[in-house]
């Protein structure tokens, strides 16, 4: 029986071997890929709307006579063409004309063009429009909205169309079951509603996903992906992993040793570590803390059990810097416990490398702290059996496989990843539904709060005098551009030109500059010399938001602050407030600002709660900067958008909890949403 998914594209109508190999660059391969490849927005090319009801920023059909034409020379040559119909009058202008382009005015009597409606000349005007009336072009209206695809070079949107309608054509109703939870809505309907919706659909409704059929659509998606991480979850809890018996002896004997008393969440959080590690079945436990919370510490509580218990534990951080800034923190810690730990990173020498995967291997260290260097083919472990990834977001699903296998053979180590990016509730239950969670979500009680100022770039100079006096008392500064070097296109203070502007004002002030085209080697120089205090101000890109602990800097300065999401410069703000001094953080914006922007900068100025911020950063701005949190491809909703339906998030969260356990209606859900369909039947 042959199925939509395994009929390959190229048995469609107008699909040659060429063009099937670009298809697939757009992740189209069969005929199921190509139907669930749908619109991202459409047009209205059904109706020619008159002159007179025109509206600025309005995407039309105009079509009238053309009464007067005439060029402007200078630096841009424009041609501007002047039509009338019954209702008034519009001026269409052309850029980057050609000579064979005036010949066909010429020829003309009547203009119809498509374009977007701009004020331009005291007036309104549509700018180089696509004309739809030249001799080699159909006149005729379309009757139905145009669906616009994403594509790749070499597929245009008619032939992404004309692909589309081959493929409704050849489809038969036995083809497209029933929905989930709506027997009186067919996936047929919905599908050709998507790709070719009627006349009286509303675009702005329909771009937003708020038509019936769509949240139907996007509900059975958000299912579909819950089912099968929650089976993805159930899998993983099937293979072997060694119990790690607990050493309460070590962990008080740790605590006491502490110069800080562990916070009630960290206390929690660590217990609940604890019952999933003595288990047969791997942990796969996500640890989300707010900036400061304290997620080494409970990670140590893990480390200590492990290497107690004799087996070895694994601590992978994203850079070099932080990695070591854990070593020596870890070491400290585990020394006075009888805990071997070792560093292993890139810029280890060759000899180092190899004594320290030599005690490795043979089992004389307990803890490896390090960076991708600790799943090199190169390192074997000798009784691996935990995991533990800081800032998980930042390494890729093969990468943390790669390392789960270097367990002994048969096992897999329990894995704990952490991250400092709170995740809105509603959309973990359904990034993460793989993973138990855990949620430090109390800040130690001596963490002073960082007080936060919005000010206007009118006010540079006073901040400068500020900074000024403050380094020259032994506070180091944090100084953030969200560029590297000016750009044309986004007015933006570049880091480059901010550091040679603070150089040059403030010479007796030793300042540095890191940016993400700097080598990594070049990068860490730098912030190890501003964490030394060799430097008093860091100008830096955004490269610094995982960044080492600098307790002596207290105050975080952000350019164009309206540039950025709240989570984003949550994250910067962290950098300070890590020592006892008061910290502040400065947002620098350039006016004007619209109202949702300002909304953002007064949240910020309002809170430090992380888990607030995240809230309402997802509320304003969508899912976007959050789904960084999941590895890039792990997640790619054709659907379902979890800013626009977050409301449907729970229900999703219901119907997969009653699901899962019928294997022939989840697995008939995943196969249609994500792959190896089994039920798009081809007669």
């Amino acid at each position: 029986m042959e199925t939509l998914k395994n009929r390959p594209i190229t048995k469609l109508k107008g699909v040659g071997p060429k063009t099937a190999e670009t298809l697939e660059k757009l992740g189209i391969k069969n005929y199921l890929d190509l139907l669930f490849h749908l619109p991202f927005r459409y047009q209205d090319r059904t109706r020619i709307t008159p002159i007179a009801l025109l509206k600025p920023s309005q995407i039309a059909i105009i079509e009238g006579e053309i009464f007067k034409k005439e060029m402007t020379h200078g630096k841009r040559p424009t041609l501007v063409v002047w039509l009338k119909d019954e209702s008034g009058v519009i001026a269409v202008r052309f850029f980057n004309f050609y000579t064979n382009m005036i010949k066909r005015f010429d020829a003309l009597k009547t203009l119809r063009c498509y374009g977007e409606v701009r004020y331009g000349m005291n007036r309104l005007e549509m700018s180089h429009p696509e004309v739809l009336n030249f001799m080699d072009k159909d006149t005729e209206l379309e009757e139905r909205m145009t669906p616009i695809y994403s594509l790749t070079s070499g597929i245009t949107q008619r032939q992404m169309q004309g692909f589309i309608d081959n493929l409704l054509q050849e489809l038969q109703e036995e083809h497209f079951p029933a929905f989930l939870e709506s027997p009186d809505i067919n996936l047929k309907d919905a599908l050709y509603f998507l790709h070719k919706p009627p006349t009286d659909v509303n675009i702005e409704r329909l771009e937003n996903k708020k038509y019936p059929v769509q949240e139907i659509l996007a509900l059975e998606e958000i299912v579909a992906h819950q089912v099968a991480l929650k089976k993805s979850r159930e899998h993983f809890s099937l293979e072997k992993s060694s119990p790690i018996h607990l050493d309460p002896t070590a962990l008080n004997q740790f605590k006491e040793n502490l110069p800080f008393t562990l916070t009630g969440a960290q206390s929690r959080v660590i217990s609940e570590i604890e019952n999933d590690i003595q288990s047969q079945s791997p942990m796969m436990r996500l640890v989300q803390g707010d900036v400061g919370s304290g997620k080494t510490v409970v990670a140590a509580g893990a480390l200590i059990h492990a290497a107690k218990a004799g087996f070895q534990a694994v601590f992978m951080a994203p850079t070099e810097l932080l990695a070591e800034q854990h070593f020596i923190n870890l070491e400290r810690w585990f020394t006075p416990l009888g805990i071997t730990t070792i560093l292993l990173t890139g810029k280890l020498t060759e000899k180092q490398k190899r004594e320290a995967q030599a005690r490795i291997k043979s089992g004389d260290v307990a803890v490896i702290i390090g960076t991708h260097a600790v799943f090199q083919e190169s390192v074997e472990y000798a009784t691996l059996n935990l995991v533990i990834i800081d800032e998980q977001h930042r390494f890729g699903v093969e990468q943390r496989l790669t390392l789960q296998k270097k367990a002994p053979k048969g096992f897999t180590p329990h894995q704990l990843m952490m991250t400092a990016t709170p995740i809105p509730r509603t959309l973990a239950m359904t990034l993460y539904a793989d993973l138990s969670s855990s949620i430090i979500d109390e800040y130690p009680p001596n963490r002073i709060p960082i007080t936060t100022t919005v000010v206007s770039e009118k006010a540079r100079d006073k901040v400068i005098e500020r900074i000024n006096a403050q380094s020259q008392e032994g506070t180091q500064v944090y100084w953030v551009c969200t560029l590297i070097e000016e750009s044309e296109v986004v007015p933006a203070k570049a880091a480059e030109i901010t550091y040679a502007d603070l150089c040059e004002r403030l010479p007796h002030l030793r300042i540095g500059l890191v940016h993400g085209r700097q080598k990594a080697a070049e990068k860490e120089a730098i912030m190890a010399s501003f964490k030394a205090h060799e430097l008093d101000i860091l100008v830096a890109t955004t490269v610094i938001e995982v960044g080492v602990d600098v307790p002596n800097a207290s105050i975080m300065i952000i350019e164009n602050a309206e540039r950025l999401g709240l989570s984003q410069l949550h994250q910067l703000r962290g950098r300070v407030g890590r020592g006892s001094k008061a910290s502040f953080c400065l947002l620098i914006y350039s006016p004007p600002l619209s109202h949702m922007t300002r909304e953002r900068l007064e949240i910020m100025q309002a809170t430090n709660n992380g888990f607030e911020i995240a809230e309402k950063d997802f509320e304003l701005r969508g899912s976007g900067d959050i789904f960084g949190t999941r590895q890039t491809g792990e997640f790619r909703f054709r659907m379902a958008d979890l800013f626009h339906h977050q409301h449907l998030i729970e229900q999703a969260t219901e119907i997969a909890n009653k699901i899962i356990d019928d294997s022939t209606l989840s697995q008939k859900i995943i196969d249609r949403w994500i792959g190896d369909s089994g039920e798009f039947v081809w007669s």
